[in-house]
């Protein structure tokens, strides 16, 4: 059985340095709320609000640093707002929607012109473990989650890197679909 435990990732901002600087003093250092499923990631005790045409919303910030700032939000949350955001693979924004980021604490902001996303869902798994399971970096697969409303998501992309834990993501939405909640496994079916 090829099975993967299966987490939510809620809404969250990533921000570029130059972002981090803007928003919160040339220089500043992210302080480390605790340390996420994946090597080297974490989320932060800072906290942005999304503004979109039609309302605000609150998001943590993930760390480290990245090369672009990037939202990430349900498509509920982007609705809610008002903010166009396709669906993609994390780091995919050209052309994504547009947000303004307001620090809450200091009334510093950044104009996003693009970098709003609904996050693919996917997999991440180190290449020992994507050949143990039979699949390959940036397959298209389906999974099972067996729980009070069982589902099978599909299109769900393979993502392979030797600095990778196995688990799969999904968003707050697609969670609340299947009743994926606690500590849940889902079963890869091709």
């Amino acid at each position: 059985m090829k099975q993967v435990i299966v987490e939510t990732s809620a809404r969250h901002i990533h921000l570029s340095r130059e972002a981090v600087d803007t928003l919160f003093g040339q220089g500043y250092e992210l302080k480390k709320k605790k340390d996420l499923s994946q090597p080297g990631q974490y989320a932060c005790e800072e906290k942005l609000v999304v503004v979109g045409p039609k309302g605000t919303i609150k998001a943590s910030i993930l760390g480290p640093t990245r090369p672009a700032s990037q939202v990430e939000l349900s498509l509920t949350d982007a609705r809610t707002v008002g903010i166009a955001a396709p669906i993609r693979e994390s780091g995919d924004i050209a052309g994504s929607g547009a947000c303004k980021l307001v620090n809450p604490e200091n009334g510093a902001e950044v104009e996003l012109t693009e970098g709003v996303i609904a996050a693919k869902r996917h997999i991440h798994l180190t290449p020992e473990a994507a050949a143990e399971m039979g699949v390959a970096d940036k397959e298209i697969v389906s999974v099972k989650i067996n729980s009070e409303r069982s589902v099978v998501f599909g299109d769900v992309v393979v993502r392979v890197n030797k600095n990778f834990a196995p688990a799969m993501h999904i968003d707050t939405d697609e969670a609340n679909a299947a009743c994926a909640f606690g500590q849940i496994f889902g079963e890869i079916v091709k």
